[in-house]
C-alpha cells in the first residue's frame, strides 16, 4: 500500500476502533494494524495513531 494511502487507513481506523494503530513498513510496502497485534522489529514502526492524544 502506498504511504499516502496507509496513512489515511490508520488514522481513520484508529478513530473508528478507538484503538492505538501502527502505520508499519515492511518490503511490501506499508500497513496498517492494531497495536496489540505487532509482534515484529520495533525498527519497522514509522508512526503511532493514538485517536485518545490531544
Amino acid at each position: 500500500m502506498p504511504l499516502a494511502t496507509a496513512q489515511s487507513f490508520a488514522w481513520t481506523l484508529s478513530r473508528t476502533l478507538m484503538t492505538i494503530v501502527l502505520l508499519i513498513r515492511t518490503d511490501k510496502g506499508f500497513f496498517a494494524m492494531p497495536s496489540e497485534e505487532f509482534d515484529g522489529d520495533p525498527a519497522q514502526i514509522v508512526r503511532e495513531y493514538d485517536p485518545f492524544a490531544r
